[in-house]
This record gives structure tokens, C-alpha cells and sequence, in this order.
């Protein structure tokens, strides 16, 4: 018989209140927040009845745009009590972020804060929504977001024209009495989605994940069973709570059992570190890069964390080094393994704390209860026997409703029979454990060759030197891919790419070896902490096809008419002959009539040249790029002017872009002026 329970998550809280009033439930040392669960409860019962006093019905879409302040984990848990599905908004997000997920999730209302680090949300909402200049407060008309009717600012700026502060929100609703709210509680379904995360963007743009109370509820339960979570526990929060790893596995997860909430408004290893040391928790939560960040901290042996004993590491593959260390120098020996994805509310498998260590840190570990997951094959869709690698899928309760509006994307994802596919590649062994070998877009193909990333990062993890790797294929002519590690060193070390490539050879197959090696600092990186490998391989893919300037002309050569190249590349002659005029193709040798003989330099030149043009690079901008990388012994230099050419152009679009949005209004108007004359 299945363990699922019906609850949602208004009665959830209440529960927990009821159960031990006085026992600490949220503590956010940054904020001076201390209250137990009787006191957490009736304030989200205040802010409850606000959103009810501000209109906000079952069903409708409210949007939270801040960092892990108090008045977040109270909008989640108040909402849970009125039927308002939380929109959750990534706090790195811009201004055309943000008017995406209000227009595409059809928020009625927005809750903002002053700022986080550069990005000002105040200024960018204004200036998304430009009618807040002109309107009372809860009296918007968006002509771009025709849903949206109230904003509502946390913080402590003087004016906020058009907008509701936050406490005065909460005034209005005690005009709403206890019997209302309790009618709305009683109201809601365990069955209605409650909230929609945006996917966080590793592939592509945002997708709204429609999650039901009880899927979040359910998973929350399972994983701090997992976990071993109790009342006696205090977890440390310093993953994003508009991420399911901050507001299911993390708060949902402590109020299903009754623990402590320790919150970090955003995350800050230092600050970490002091947190699990002055209120001794227990447990800690995130992603590696976190747990790396604290590790190599130059202050971490100055605190105390012999509190914890227990932990999530999840959002990207966990290196074997870092889960060992985690262990021993953050005395966490409990310290568990999750894996899943937003789709599925979100774990699907967890390693358990008694498992030994050698299953903790090389697999993902076993399915949760009455979840189920199998390997099937990509292509054909037919199972898998254990030991083979395939496409990892999964069924149960917890998966999600659909992507909002996406009908097609949720039919590409959850098929007929109820079977997520999360795009991720692995396998699982007789014993159920399973192995994440990478993603089916991370692929790599070389020389016909199937090459996964994840064996080649978990090798150069072994590397003394290394503190964090990725690796991405990068286009090539002649193999298809070649692969490209990106190299994070550990504090005060230093290292070659002929030493790496050393490091490797005679220790893993030759075509496994990376071609290109770069150092870096960080890694692109979506706020919840997942690295963006698509990011990479844009970048690293545009800075090899442009070094392929630089080189010696005697490379390889092909003979070729000039029709055929015109063709090949789109280009006219005409264009093609300028070019070599003017000495852009210096390196080619012309025969009669229309026969060439170019380099590959030549050829390549040329193909980067057409995507410059189709930029809108003029040609002058072209030759200056072109002298800079003949003369500069800098790329860096050249990329960087390559940069400010290209955010130019990007300058003159957007002007183009509000002449063509004036213009189009104007059409507008003066169409539908003739349309009303029409059979008057």
C-alpha cells in the first residue's frame, strides 16, 4: 500500500504548529528572526489573510521575486493556505527575464524586493511595468501583462508609486476573519497545483513546472525520511528557495518534520560556516560548488561544525574527493546523495545514510519509496538490463502536472504511460543503485567515438591540483567534436595543459583526453548552483572558431571554384572577390578564370566573417578585428573589443526594436480607427 498521504500544505503547517507550538521552526540570524512553529504559523495566518484582503483567489498565479528573506518562506507557506500558486523567480534573472515569466505564467501579482548584489528588482520592475507610474496600487493595466494587477515591495525604500508595501498588505487582512481563512484552507484540494517552478535553464529557456501540493508535500516527506530528520534537527537553508532543493527538499522538508530552519539569505560560505557553528546544525543542504566554496574557505578551520551528521549534495554531479571531505573535515558521516529534476518534485533516488561509502559516492543511490525508474534505451524505448546505459525514467505521484501552457514540452517529457524522461544518461545496477553518466545533450561524439563527460571529470577529479573540472564538445571539421576540459584549480595552485595532458596519457583511452584545456575562474552557473554547460560550449566554441584566425598559412589547402564556394557559403562572388582584393583572404592563390586554391584559414575566415556580417559587423569593424589579431599577442584583448562590438549592435537593435514597437502601435490605432469607419 502506497505511503502517500493527502495534505496540503496549509494543513501542513498547521499541523506542526499544533504538534509543538513552542519548538524553534524559523531562524534567520541576518534578519533577527526567531520564531517557534506557533509563532511561524500565525504570522503566515496574517500574511494569508492579507493576499485574501488583496484579492488573491485559489488558483491564482503569484510571483516572488526576492532572495531567502522571511517574507518568502512566509508567502509559501500562506499561499499553501489560500490555493495562490507560488511563481517562483530566479534572482539572477533581467528585465526580459522577468517580463517572460509574468506574461508566460499569467501572474496576477508580484511581490518584489529593493535588490540583490547588482541587480536592482526594483528598477528593472519599473521598468518592465512603466503603468506603475500612473496607477493606484492594485489598480494596474499592463498593456504587455494584461493578467498582472498588483505589485507588492519588501524593503524600506520611502516612495514605491503604484506598488503595496509588503506590512501593509498584512494591515489589510485583519479585516479578514479566522473563519474565512479556515473556509479557504478547507477549501483547497491536495490535487491542485500549488506551484509553478521555472526550470532553471541548463538547456534552454524556462519551462513552468506545475506542481501539485501533492507532490511537494510527498517528496518533502520522503527525502527528510531519507535524511533521518526530526525535531531534534536543524538544517541549514543556503540553497535558493525559488528552487525545489531550497523550498521542498529544504522548508517543506523541515515543517513535514518538524525541524529547524536555519536560514542564509543567500549563499555565502563564510556566513555558512558561522551559521552551523552558532546554532549547531545539524544538517546542512547543496550543491557542490558550495560544498567546495566552504571546504577551501581560508577561515574554515576556525569554526566548529562537529553539529552536523546528515545532508543533501545534489543539483550536479558530486565529485568523489568532495563527498569524502564533506564527510571527514565537515564531520557530516551521514551526508546522502539526491538526484532528480524539477518535473518530478524533485528527487527520484537517494543514496541512504547506511550505505556504505563507496555506493555514496559513486552512485546516485536507490529509488525513493513507491517512486519507480528504470533505463530504457534513448532510440528505441525498450528497457535495459542492469549494467547497460540508457536514457534514466521515472513514474510515480510526484511527478508534475505539465509545463504551463506547453502542452507539446509536456507531451515530450511524460509519455502516454506516465514515464518522465529526464534527458539524463545512466545506468543501474542489480541491486537497484543507480549511476548518472551524463546528459543525452552532453554527449560527446568525436571521430564517431560516444564520449560521456562525467568519466573524464571524475578522472581529472583524482588530480591533486584540480578543486572542480567540466567537460564539453567543441565543433570540429575533421572528428566532429573535440573535447574541452575547463579546469577550476584548488587555491594556490597552478598548472600547464601540457601537464594535465601528461596527468592523462597511459590513464585513459587516447581519444578520451581533452584537445583544449582552459583555467578558469568560476563556471556560468544558474542561481541555484547548476553549471551551465551550454553556456560553455557557446563560449568555448565561438573562442576556438574565432582563434582560427591566428595560424600558419601553409595548412592544409583545397582547390576549389569560386561558384561552389559562393554556394557552399551563401555569399555572392562579387563579395567573395572584394574580400580577397582587400586582402581579408591574403593567403589564397588565384588561378584563371574562376579557379582558387585557399587555405583552411581561408575557408574558416570566411565562414566567420558571414556570421559577423549577418551580426550587422560592418566591414570596417571586420578589417579592425582582423589587424588586432594579425598585430595582438593578447586574444583576450581581441575578444574583449569583439564584446563591445557586438553589445553595440546589440545597443542599435533594442532602439530599433522601441522605434518598431512606437511605429506598431501607431499602425495599431490608426488601423482600428478606419476599421470602426467601415460600414458607418
Amino acid at each position: 500500500m502506497s505511503a502517500f498521504i493527502r495534505k496540503t500544505i496549509g494543513q501542513l503547517v498547521r499541523d506542526a504548529a499544533l504538534a509543538q507550538p513552542d519548538h524553534p521552526a524559523l531562524i534567520q540570524p541576518q534578519f533577527g528572526i526567531r520564531q517557534s512553529y506557533g509563532e511561524f504559523y500565525e504570522t503566515c495566518r496574517a500574511v494569508a489573510k492579507g493576499l485574501l484582503a488583496l484579492g488573491v483567489k485559489r488558483g491564482d498565479h503569484v510571483a516572488v521575486w526576492t532572495t531567502n528573506v522571511p517574507e518568502w518562506v512566509y508567502l509559501q507557506f500562506s499561499l499553501g493556505m489560500v490555493g495562490g500558486v507560488l511563481v517562483t523567480i530566479n534572482t539572477s534573472y533581467q528585465s526580459h527575464e522577468l517580463e517572460y515569466i509574468l506574461k508566460q505564467s499569467d501572474a496576477t501579482t508580484l511581490f518584489i524586493m529593493e535588490s540583490y548584489r547588482a541587480i536592482s528588482f526594483y528598477d528593472i520592475t519599473r521598468t518592465v511595468i512603466p503603468e506603475l507610474d500612473r496607477c493606484n496600487p492594485g489598480g494596474l493595466k499592463s498593456d504587455k501583462l494584461p493578467a498582472l494587477k498588483s505589485v507588492v515591495y519588501i524593503g524600506a525604500r520611502d516612495a514605491v508609486p503604484g506598488m503595496f508595501r509588503f506590512e501593509d498588505v498584512v494591515k489589510m487582512g485583519r479585516d479578514v476573519t479566522d473563519a474565512t481563512l479556515d473556509e479557504h484552507l478547507q477549501s483547497l484540494d491536495d490535487n491542485d497545483v500549488i506551484n509553478i517552478q521555472y526550470t532553471s535553464g541548463t538547456t534552454g529557456f524556462p519551462k513552468g513546472v506545475m506542481l501539485t501540493h501533492h507532490n511537494i508535500v510527498n517528496n518533502a516527506r520522503m527525502v527528510g525520511d531519507v535524511m533521518g530528520m526530526t525535531k531534534h534537527d536543524r538544517l541549514l537553508i543556503q540553497v535558493p528557495l525559488f528552487h525545489c532543493f531550497g523550498c521542498v527538499m529544504s522548508t517543506m522538508n523541515c515543517v513535514y518534520h518538524g525541524s529547524s530552519m536555519v536560514i542564509v539569505e543567500y549563499f555565502d560560505p563564510l556566513k555558512a560556516m558561522q551559521f552551523i557553528s552558532a546554532e549547531k546544525c545539524t544538517a546542512v543542504n547543496g550543491v557542490p560548488t558550495m560544498f567546495i566554496a566552504i571546504l577551501n574557505h581560508t577561515e574554515f578551520d576556525r569554526f566548529d561544525m562537529t553539529s552536523l551528521r546528515t545532508g543533501i549534495m545534489a543539483g550536479a554531479p558530486c565529485p568523489v574527493e568532495t563527498m569524502n571531505q564533506v564527510r571527514t573535515r565537515m564531520h557530516c558521516p551521514e551526508i546522502v546523495i539526491a538526484f532528480g529534476q524539477t518535473e518530478s518534485a524533485p528527487v527520484m533516488t537517494m543514496t541512504r545514510r547506511d550505505d556504505p561509502v563507496d555506493l555514496r559516492v559513486s552512485t546516485v543511490g536507490r529509488l525513493l519509496p513507491d517512486v519507480e525508474g528504470k533505463i530504457i534505451d534513448p532510440e528505441t524505448g525498450n528497457d535495459q538490463p542492469a549494467g547497460v546505459q540508457g536514457e534514466i525514467v521515472t513514474r510515480s505521484a510526484c511527478v508534475m502536472k505539465g509545463y504551463y501552457k506547453m502542452p507539446e514540452a509536456t507531451a515530450a517529457a511524460v509519455d502516454r504511460d506516465g514515464w518522465l524522461h529526464t534527458g539524463d544518461l545512466g545506468e543501474v545496477d542489480e541491486k537497484g543503485y543507480f549511476k548518472v553518466t551524463g546528459r543525452l545533450k552532453d554527449m560527446i561524439i568525436r571521430g564517431g567515438e560516444n564520449i560521456y563527460p562525467k568519466e573524464i571529470e571524475e578522472f581529472l577529479y583524482t588530480n591533486p591540483k584540480v578543486a572542480d573540472v567540466q567537460v564539453v564538445g567543441i565543433p570540429d571539421e575533421k572528428y566532429g567534436e573535440q573535447i574541452l576540459a575547463a579546469i577550476q584549480l584548488k587555491s594556490g595552485q597552478t598548472a600547464t595543459a601540457e601537464e594535465l595532458q601528461t596527468f592523462c596519457k597511459n590513464r585513459i583511452a587516447r581519444h578520451k583526453i581533452p584537445r583544449y584545456w582552459e583555467f578558469v575562474d568560476a563556471f556560468p552557473m544558474t542561481a541555484s548552483g547548476k553549471i551551465q554547460k551550454y553556456k560553455l560550449r557557446e563560449i568555448y566554441t565561438d573562442q576556438y572558431a574565432s582563434h582560427e584566425w591566428k595560424g600558419d598559412s601553409e595548412t592544409d589547402s583545397r582547390e576549389i571554384n569560386i561558384g561552389e564556394l559562393a554556394k557552399t557559403l551563401e555569399m555572392s562572388q562579387r563579395t567573395i572577390r572584394y574580400y580577397e582584393e582587400i586582402g581579408l583572404l591574403d593567403s589564397v592563390k588565384r588561378f584563371d578564370g574562376d579557379r582558387r586554391i585557399y587555405t583552411d584559414i581561408d575557408l574558416r575566415r570566411l565562414k566567420l566573417i558571414k556570421r559577423l556580417k549577418i551580426m550587422g559587423m560592418s566591414l570596417s569593424e571586420m578589417q579592425e578585428l582582423e589587424t588586432m589579431w594579425t598585430h595582438e599577442k593578447s586574444n583576450d584583448k581581441v575578444l574583449r573589443r569583439l564584446l563591445e562590438l557586438l553589445d553595440n549592435h546589440l545597443t542599435r537593435i533594442d532602439e530599433r526594436i522601441e522605434d518598431l514597437n512606437v511605429l506598431k502601435n501607431e499602425i495599431t490605432e490608426y488601423r482600428e480607427r478606419i476599421h470602426s469607419k467601415i460600414g458607418s
